[in-house]
């Protein structure tokens, strides 16, 4: 059923004009974000801005739907703002609402739900409505709008957003097998039930050396001192910590097309030895290099951009997306006590042992034996392998197709969606990481709000031309 957000909104406002009916499919960040700018930019007044989350909740979704507080952004509160015009939003409604108002500090994830819910709800009226229910097919209606269907209900807009945001993972596959059910086996490392329910003495496997392995080992060591963890990944690099404030930033030279995935990689190591040789850490090049990340990414050939992810992606990414300086300290913590094992490798091999297994690792000689293997390899960006009935329904139609390397939606570079036949399709737009494989850089918050802001200005254009 349709319930309004807040629950007691002001009376409508009359309009001249028809109201443009805007769906938001998914009411996470970029969902939210996306509201947001639609409901408060000059013009929005004649727009009806529904957002459809399953579960009913906005401001959640995967990355800040979690209840622990040990859950930690890894990202610096100065840079959180849901404004990028107002870079001081996030610390002013921490200091309202009495948390840490710390521009460097790391707020826990959780909190940041809370923000962007108030957030929207600061600019919410009339015009927002949040329909509960999961969206499980989108169909063209002739003349022009598309029809939303549910399992129990339909509705109509003019335009349609796809913020659905990161996937569940990607099936575990062990020696070629996908691994199959089984009750030591936790194929969503969000859905921490089964790790709650295990003894106080388990022993957890972890596959996944990333920020949700970190998450869910900290969950799950904190909660007994008895426990252990075994963290492996093919790499078995853990992202790097931030450390502490930084006074000296660095610019890079423009990087200029075309580039090869070697030479790009040859160049960061330049500008990392040239940073070091004036006193500058290299997370400093790192984050200077982020402003042009999505046009370096744009000006490389496919066959760059696949090289690049098969031997450069996982050295970028655990410096890119790097760990709370708190987080780094635990894990260092739990190492020292023998509690967390991080291993190269990957599972070789799986053995069943009714209610718990043994877990072969890499070149490891002795298996695991463990109470709970946990899949945190990440979000399948694949939407041909995606159990989803939304992308299923949107492929078929041939409203949706993958981008050329398989990391989430075929769009254009300001967003609009890409039919099967590489057509824009009227209408309809992504925002945040279905947008991966056209722009890269597409699942942090700052990448997001603007994005936001852009499909907004052009849905808001579109009303005035029409």
């Amino acid at each position: 059923m349709a319930t309004l957000y807040p629950s007691s909104p002001p009376a409508p406002t009359p309009t001249t004009a028809p109201a443009t009916r805007v769906a938001i499919v998914g009411g996470g960040a970029s969902g939210v974000l996306t509201a947001v700018n639609l409901l408060s930019s000059p013009g929005g007044e004649g727009l009806a801005v529904t957002i459809h989350e399953s579960t009913g909740i906005v401001g959640r979704g995967i990355a800040y739907g979690t209840s622990d507080p040990r859950h930690l952004l890894n990202v610096r509160a100065r840079h959180m703002s849901a404004w990028p015009d107002v870079p001081s939003d996030l610390l002013e409604w921490a200091a309202r609402t009495g948390r840490d108002v710390d521009p460097q500090g790391f707020l826990p994830r959780r909190d940041y739900a809370a923000y962007l819910q108030d957030t929207l709800a600061s600019v919410a009226d009339h015009r927002l409505t949040v329909r509960a229910g999961r969206v499980d097919d989108i169909v063209p209606i002739p003349g022009g709008g598309y029809e939303l269907r549910s399992a129990d209900t339909f509705s109509v807009a003019d335009t349609v957003v796809l913020a659905y945001g990161n996937q569940e993972p990607r099936a575990l596959v062990v020696d070629g097998d996908t691994l199959p059910p089984a009750p030591w086996y936790l194929p969503n490392p969000w859905n921490l039930a089964g790790l709650h329910l295990l003894p106080g003495d388990a022993t957890a496997v972890v596959v996944g050396t990333g920020l949700t392995a970190i998450d869910t080992a900290i969950t799950f060591l904190e909660e007994h001192a008895s426990r252990r963890v075994v963290m492996t990944s093919r790499h078995g690099l853990l992202p790097f910590p931030h450390v502490g404030q930084q006074s000296t930033a660095w610019v890079s030279p423009t990087v200029e097309a075309p580039v090869t995935s070697d030479g790009l990689a040859a160049f960061f190591g330049e500008q990392v030895a040239a940073a070091e040789a004036q006193g500058v850490d290299w997370r400093a090049v790192v984050d200077g290099l982020r402003p042009q990340t999505q046009a370096i990414w744009q000006g490389m050939s496919l066959d760059e951009r696949r090289r690049f992810l098969a031997t450069h992606a996982r050295h970028w990414e655990v410096r890119r997306h790097r760990m709370a300086p708190e987080v780094a300290d635990r894990l260092e913590a739990y190492q020292a006590e023998g509690r967390l094992v991080v291993l190269s490798g990957g599972i070789a091999r799986v053995v069943d042992r009714g209610r718990r297994c043994e877990v072969h690792i890499g070149q490891v000689g002795a298996p695991v034996p463990a109470d709970a293997l946990v899949n945190c390899t990440g979000p399948s960006p694949d939407i041909t392998r995606s159990g989803d009935p939304l992308l299923l329904a949107l492929r078929e139609r041939g409203l949706a197709a993958p981008d050329a390397l398989r990391l989430g939606l075929a769009t254009t570079a300001d967003g609009g969606l890409l039919d099967a036949e590489g057509h824009p399709v009227p209408g309809m737009y992504a925002v945040g990481p279905p947008r991966k494989g056209v722009l890269w850089e597409s699942t942090a918050i700052p990448e997001i709000r603007a994005q936001a802001a852009a499909v907004a200005r052009a849905q808001l254009a579109g009303r005035v031309s029409g």
